[in-house]
């Protein structure tokens, strides 16, 4: 038997309140038992060779193979491990789960090597033949062949990243635009915080030479002053795109949801949700079919805040949906050079990116949520905008009060006093392992050496005493947390790229990337006393692993299996070749 010697104290005591020497009584039986795997507790840390058994949805034991037998009832449903690795139902803590399903409904874009193939991939879309603007290769056939889409249909998509063309410039809409007339076409840059549009877009939105960049906003434009079609953060916001249905927004909850828990994840969040949303989440929930939890935070709108702070958070027994978080921005991104910096870009001198709301608003908002028992979390990419948003925090918060469970978004690129201010005021640090991983080719071209110090550093979070919570910032990245832990644990991408690892004094231990994908971020959403780690009492979210991520070589991390995916005892995701 092997066990950490506290955990092994727990589960001797657990046997014996349990009655594991005598043959459990019915009711006293267990509903499921996973026998003869590997169990990650997470707290404590560790691991407990043995099974693990589920009563009314909640674990009852964890700890030696004949306890748990001895729950075994006529009516026990019995998993066989032989030996397969069982970690708590995995988290993200940062991630748009409705952004997901609407990606799922959009041309993807992600990984496209140029704008060229940006363009293909809307076109086969359209389902339009022939090329023009360099768009190449053959489309599928006119707009009347089957998944082609009648002239005048919006098209969306999402994913683009020039920072992955031999180019990088922004592109302009020019190609596009010849490419696809006859459609408006929407392209959400993989961060999320600019788009592309054609012609056509911009004509039916109103968008010409004459408009003007809004407050936290820019419309790029060329040498003459006219729109290239890239819109930069507020500016994206002026937009009226057509609102997509209640019926709509379920169908691609439901198929988000499934890709989820597909991926072991068990609870997610969507950061920034209206109204509508909420209605098609409950929706959902009333009729069965959200097979995980959602820790939903309302966006910073009036309208909604006031209705939120009145009716106040909503906190759901079963724990399946909570509202109980407010998303603000203090900034944008880094990609696409919105992110707030102290001093320019180092690739585009004279810019320091947009603050897309001020301190003073922040604070506001900080202070009224926590005042009608609301957290707060805030977006903040640059070191400026970090330094605004913890200012705003601090002022709101008084002092340090981690009760509160303030967080700190993203939280990419801090000063390094920032890093000691966060932890100390007990701010949550929400990051995101595969930011990492997919802007390290580029992140020094636009930050230069010194701001490198305070980037992306995970470890210098956990040295100053504070708490990482780890997501993805799906569907800015893969909503697979497996990538997430390989990128937290080597800082390499999937091909081992650089040896060593990324800035690699700032990895994490494959213990502390478990906790910051399970109990860490359970924490943060205020779901650490129902889930998040493997202890009697806590609900039955589970993943059962094909090989353990905690032991295969680093690079077998993102191949581990997800066998089996559990949420509240039950089996919602079991993968095809493995026997029920």
């Amino acid at each position: 038997m092997e066990m950490i010697s506290k955990l092994s104290l727990g589960c001797a005591l657990a046997g014996a309140l349990l009655g594991t020497l005598r043959p459990s009584l019915p009711e006293d039986s267990a509903d499921l038992i996973l026998v003869h795997g590997v169990l990650y507790p997470v707290a404590p840390p560790g691991r407990v060779v043995g099974s693990i058994a589920v009563r009314g949805g909640r674990i009852v034991y964890l700890g030696e193979d004949a306890g748990a037998l001895a729950l075994r009832g006529p009516a026990t449903q019995v998993i066989e491990l032989a030996g397969r690795a069982v970690t708590p139902g995995l988290i993200d803590a940062h991630s748009h789960l409705g952004g997901l399903g609407a990606a799922l409904d959009q041309v993807d874009l992600g990984g496209a090597a140029t704008y060229e193939e940006v363009i293909r991939r809307v076109r086969l879309a359209a389902g339009s033949a022939g090329g023009a603007g360099g768009a190449g290769g053959a489309g599928a056939g006119g707009s009347g062949t089957p998944g082609g889409r009648p002239p005048g249909a919006w098209i969306f998509g999402r994913g683009w990243d020039q920072n992955r063309w031999p180019d990088k410039s922004f592109p302009d809409h020019h190609a596009l635009s010849q490419a696809l007339p006859d459609h408006p076409v929407w392209l959400t840059r993989v961060d999320g915080h600019a788009a592309l549009l054609n012609a056509r877009a911009m004509a039916a939105l109103g968008i010409d030479a004459t408009t003007a960049d809004p407050p936290g906003g820019r419309l790029l434009r060329n040498a003459a002053g006219q729109p290239t079609g890239v819109l930069v953060d507020r500016a994206m916001d002026r937009a009226r795109l057509p609102e997509a249905t209640l019926a709509d927004r379920e169908r691609q909850l439901a198929a988000a949801a499934r890709h989820c828990v597909a991926l072991g994840l068990t609870t997610v969040t969507d950061m920034g949700i209206g109204q509508r949303d909420y209605e098609a989440y409950s929706a959902l929930r009333r009729a069965g079919r959200l097979p995980l939890r959602a820790a939903l935070f309302i966006a910073d709108d009036p309208e909604t805040l006031a209705r939120w702070f009145e009716r106040g958070p909503e906190i759901d027994p079963a724990a399946r949906i909570t509202v109980r978080g407010v998303k603000m921005y203090a900034d944008g991104a880094l990609g696409s050079r919105g992110a707030a910096l102290l001093a320019p870009y180092s690739d585009d001198p004279g810019n320091v990116g947009l603050l897309v709301t001020t301190g003073d608003h922040l604070e506001a908002v900080a202070r009224q949520a926590a005042a009608h028992g609301f957290q707060v979390a805030i977006h903040a990419i640059g070191d400026r905008g970090g330094m605004v948003a913890l200012d705003a925090m601090e002022r709101a918060l008084g002092g340090p009060r981690p009760q509160l469970r303030f967080r700190l978004e993203h939280a990419q690129v801090l000063r390094l006093e920032d890093i000691q201010r966060l932890a100390r005021l007990g701010i949550v640090a929400s990051m995101q392992p595969t930011h990492a991983t997919s802007d390290m080719p580029w992140a020094k071209d636009r930050l230069g050496e010194a701001r490198l110090a305070g980037a992306y550093a995970w470890r210098k979070v956990l040295n100053a005493g504070g708490r990482l919570a780890l997501g993805s910032d799906f569907p800015v990245e893969s909503a697979d947390p497996r990538l997430g832990f390989y990128a937290a644990v080597t800082r390499q991408d999937l091909n081992g790229q650089p040896p060593g690892g990324w800035l690699p004094g700032e990895r994490l231990s494959r213990e502390e990337a478990l906790r910051g994908f399970t109990l860490d971020a359970a924490w943060s959403l205020f779901l650490d006393s129902e889930v998040g780690s493997l202890a009697a009492g806590k609900r039955a979210d589970l993943v059962v692993f094909g090989s353990d991520p905690m032991t295969v070589p680093a690079a077998e991390i993102p191949k581990a299996p997800v066998d089996l995916t559990l949420v509240d005892g039950q089996v919602v995701y079991r993968r095809a070749e493995v026997a029920r």
